[in-house]
């Protein structure tokens, strides 16, 4: 067979090596069903109806000089012009009539499909696809220019779904596009796919990369779900649900989900056969919005999907080729689905693929501004300017060049207005949605799903779209000051003395992994408390108990409340403690395996345990909680101890079902060693054992005496940790929080000193390594001097500060002709 003269081929007759004649997204499906069948990855079978075929259809059709004649007329910064033009072709197109010998291949191959999978002829359901024969490519995205129709059903549907794709060819966007990446029109031709539809309508669908789409990071599958059919996720009309499972882990056969965030999935896109499309959204009932849409071991099956799917071009190509793939499950199982889950399309990712390494750019807010509104934030950039309102793409000429795009939503129509715009800002959306992924192709900052932009920021006003401070995107009212740093990698020098970095939000670890670092030093699993659990570790424990008693009594009832909502009403609140801190402290880790991460166990004040849900039930109210019930002695307290079982229990579960063995512990505020002793042999009990699989557990040193009788501190623990803002606080006994004390606090004072010298000559005499974390040799060198000079092991900074203060600490240790290691 002949395939370039073929008008229709099936899918397992192309593969990668015929893009040019059935697109990239079709050679990818046929590329997946030939290879990766074997090892259980499912797609719904169908057919091409080839490039050659188009070509045959504009032929017949005299269709070609016509269209010719309106391209010569083209300016693409003309959007008005570019409408008429794009409309003019699409309707040549549309009015070819196809050959008869074309449309009777194509009702027999359909007519054939329908008997594979058991339909009566002409009752099929499939989903047609157009497929562009330069799509998919690592260097640039079709992804979204051309048109998808679903449920198509019968012959006369399907042909007409046939001429619209054809037509799609030339749609404003896919115009505009391939002039922006320098692609002929000549050279472009389109196939179509048709394609089993899944019928997710009754289950799920969305999107998977294998990379972090925000940072670029690559050892982590981010999917996105919601419920119905996968076109809302794709388009961003709902804000899915966000799991990340960790792939070295999950390539052992461990379990490494490092996130489940729950999303609104207000909408959900189903069959509807008296809509013109087949399709219509209806809402989504309240208590499946607080469930998730996929189960863990659904997560998982996606996930080693994924990546098969990305090994298998990665050795195709010769090297790293990450993925962005959609997924749909065949409804529930209990009437026209399976319950099955499929793959429906993959492409390489054209974004962080493409990205220069060598560098690091990094921007940063200089100044503070009111927050109007936020959403989850889509790269690490700053925009701003005067924000602009559309309500849709049609009066796009109303749009100027800088201006801040503010939009219920944007879809491929929009796509040139969005290369218009300094930021763009959305109501709905997730992280995969059309507004992020061709945000991040054209590198402007974007947030989505930010519920209510287009009435909290009216237009001509002058806002600050800033996408560098985490997950969460913050919209600022007026134009706020800010910077760029950019540093070439290859000029950072290494030290002997390791810079490791202060990590707090777990949601930054990813793109924090990218700042040359030891490691880290302090991970705060407070942090993880208050933004993934939120609720009391007791209240946890009591749940049953709580819900008892909320029957009677109305400020119990409240709580029990806001557990169910904080919990996504996961029926096993233990568990899901286990799970959310497990998560947290797994990202973390996972974001720098295999270098170290110190995590430091829960050191809440009292104050701060009554603020989660359900605290002040179990919080005493001290005068000074700063020296009160915190750290150690908490830990092994009888009102406590089954508490802090569950952070062990979190540990373990990160260190042996992920893998992270990474992962190092670290107790705050131990104030005797005998304390310290007592501690240990808890986490014993709780599966946590020193020494068990590298297992070891650091002391914070931050209090006097954990200096003063440094040698039975060495005795205990593995290492020590310099807290220099509680040693200063109360070596000097002052609150250092006071601003009437402010002008006495200095950590450079003599006394401080001391203790930290006299800790470090200790360590080293006991073999024991030590380290600090802290603000202060950052923002005084001649500190970090003297830690140098001590001979300190590392020195864990915020992240803002590593590279200042790593080349800081070069400097000093080429003084005093420290050779850094190679």
């Amino acid at each position: 067979m002949n395939k370039n003269k073929s008008l229709i081929l099936w899918f397992d007759q192309v593969g990668m090596e015929d893009i040019e004649l059935v697109g990239g997204k079709i050679a990818s499906l046929g590329e997946m069903i030939r290879t990766l069948g074997s090892k259980g990855v499912e797609i719904p079978y169908g057919f091409a109806i080839t490039a050659e075929a188009y070509r045959f259809v504009l032929d017949k059709g005299g269709a070609v000089s016509k269209i010719q004649e309106l391209l010569a007329q083209l300016d693409t910064k003309d959007v008005t012009k570019l409408s008429h033009i794009g409309k003019e072709i699409r309707k040549i197109i549309r009015y070819l009539d196809f050959p008869d010998n074309l449309s009777q291949a194509i009702i027999q191959a359909y007519h054939q499909l329908g008997e594979k999978y058991g339909y009566e002829p002409g009752k099929l359901d499939v989903a047609v696809r157009s497929s562009a024969t330069a799509e998919d490519l690592p260097s640039a995205s079709f992804a979204g220019q051309l048109e998808t129709f679903l449920n198509v059903v019968g012959e006369e549907e399907l042909l007409n779904a046939c001429s619209r794709c054809f037509a799609s060819l030339f749609t404003d966007r896919a115009i505009s596009y391939r002039v922006d990446k320098g692609f002929d029109h000549y050279d472009i031709n389109v196939a179509v796919g048709v394609q089993k539809m899944v019928r997710a309508d009754e289950a799920c669908a969305g999107v998977m990369f294998t990379i972090d789409t925000e940072s670029g990071f690559p050892d982590v599958v981010l999917i996105d779900a919601a419920y119905g059919l996968g076109e809302n996720v794709v388009q961003g009309t709902v804000n899915p649900d966000g799991y990340y499972v960790y792939k070295p882990a999950l390539k052992q056969g461990k379990a490494p989900l490092l996130g489940k965030v729950l999303g609104r999935k207000k909408r959900s896109l189903i069959y509807a056969s008296d809509d013109y499309k087949r399709v219509r959204n209806i809402s989504v009932p309240h208590d499946m919005r607080e469930r998730y849409a996929l189960e863990d071991q659904e997560i998982k099956q996606l996930a080693t999907w994924a990546c098969a799917i990305e090994d298998h071009y990665s050795q195709k190509k010769g090297a790293p080729c990450p993925m962005d793939i959609e997924w749909a499950k065949d409804g529930d199982g209990s009437s026209v689905g399976t319950g099955k889950l499929f793959i429906v399309q993959a492409r390489p990712e054209t974004v962080h693929s493409q990205r220069d390494y060598s560098s690091l750019e990094r921007f940063v807010l200089e100044e503070q501004g009111k927050v109007i509104v936020s959403g989850a934030a889509v790269g690490q950039k700053i925009g701003q300017g005067e924000a602009k309102f559309l309500d849709g793409p049609e009066i796009s000429h109303q749009f100027k060049q800088g201006q801040v795009l503010v939009s219920v939503m944007t879809n491929p129509d929009w796509e040139p207005i969005m290369k218009m715009a300094s930021a763009i800002v959305t109501d709905k959306g997730g992280r995969t949605c059309h507004a992020a992924i061709v945000s991040r192709e054209l590198g402007i900052p974007c947030i989505v799903g930010t519920g209510d932009v287009t009435e909290r920021v009216p237009t001509g006003s002058k806002i600050t779209v800033s996408c560098c401070e985490g997950e969460r995107g913050n919209v600022y009212d007026g134009l706020l000051k800010y910077r760029t740093d950019k540093m070439q990698l290859a000029e950072i020098p290494r030290t002997r003395t390791r810079i490791m970095m202060n990590v707090g939000l777990a949601e930054k670890a990813f793109s924090y992994s990218q700042i040359p670092s030891d490691g880290v030093g302090l991970a705060r699993i407070e942090f993880i408390f208050n933004s993934w659990v939120k609720v009391h570790p007791l209240a946890i424990l009591n749940f049953e108990e709580l819900h008892r008693r909320a029957k009677k009594e109305p400020e119990i009832k409240e709580v029990v409340a806001e557990i169910e909502r904080s919990t996504a009403r996961e029926p096993n609140k233990v568990k899901y403690f286990i799970d959310c801190m497990a998560r947290g402290v797994g990202r973390i880790a996972a974001a720098f395996h295999p270098k170290d991460v110190i995590v430091r166990l829960s050191d809440l004040k009292t104050n701060e345990y009554r603020n989660l849900v359900g605290g002040f039930l179990y919080e005493p109210t001290e005068s000074n909680p700063m020296i009160g019930w915190r750290g150690a002695s908490r830990y092994v307290h009888p009102d406590y101890r089954e508490a802090f079982g569950l952070e062990c229990q979190a540990i373990k579960r990160v260190r042996e079902d992920m893998g992270l063995t990474n992962v190092k512990v670290m107790i705050p505020f131990c104030r005797t060693p005998e304390e310290g002793l007592a501690v240990i042999e808890t986490m014993r009990e709780f599966g946590l054992v020193q020494g068990e699989n590298g297992l070891e557990i650091y002391v914070m040193a931050e209090i006097p005496s954990n200096f003063l009788q440094a040698e039975e501190f060495a005795d205990i623990f593995d290492g020590f940790s310099i807290g220099s803002n509680d040693l200063t606080q109360l070596t000097l006994g002052l609150d250092r929080d006071s601003g009437l004390l402010a002008h006495l606090y200095d950590e450079r004072n003599s006394s401080v000193q001391w203790l930290i010298r006299h800790l470090i000559a200790t360590a080293k005499d006991k073999g024991k390594k030590v380290g600090i974390c802290g603000q202060a040799p950052s923002d005084f060198p001649d500190f970090a001097a003297f830690l140098v000079e001590c001979g300190i092991d590392s020195i864990s900074l915020n992240a803002d500060t590593v590279i200042k203060t790593r080349l800081m600490i070069a400097e000093k240790e080429k003084k005093l002709g420290i050779i850094p290691p190679t």
